[in-house]
């Protein structure tokens, strides 16, 4: 007998951070990403867009251990990626390419280019133009 596949999406996606507001302001003013409303409202909690029907959740957590790795990364497709890297060389903020060059930009083998930036405890994200 064939079982027929479960229809599923991405509903959201969840990280750790150890202080709120700082996080907030990385997500919203460097990354470009809208709040949206959450149901906890205790402080600890904030629920973004990231399109699709999809969230990021980002949620306090002091004091909790993260184990930090470029190969676990969140990935965003920017439409205008070129905007996205002035913001980031207007506001000194450090990214670099998939090897660790700073300043630098990966141009993927399928032609995508891509980018690295880490929020303020060092998750890497990869911010990418395949909108």
């Amino acid at each position: 007998m064939i079982q027929s596949k479960a229809q599923i999406k991405v509903n959201h996606i969840a990280v750790h951070v150890s202080d709120l507001e700082t996080s907030k302001k990385f997500y919203e003013s460097i990354v470009g990403l809208k709040e949206i409303d959450e149901p906890f409202k205790d402080g600890l909690h904030a629920w973004y867009d990231i399109g699709g029907g999809a969230a990021l959740h980002i949620i306090e957590a002091p004091n909790v251990p993260t184990q930090i790795s470029k190969v676990n990364h969140l990935c965003f497709s920017m439409k205008d990626m070129d905007s996205f890297i002035k913001t980031l060389q207007d506001t000194n903020y450090p990214f670099e390419s998939w090897p660790g060059e700073k300043g630098k930009v990966t141009i993927r083998v399928d032609g995508i280019r891509q980018i690295y930036i880490q929020d303020p405890d060092g998750m890497w994200l990869e911010i990418n133009d395949d909108y």
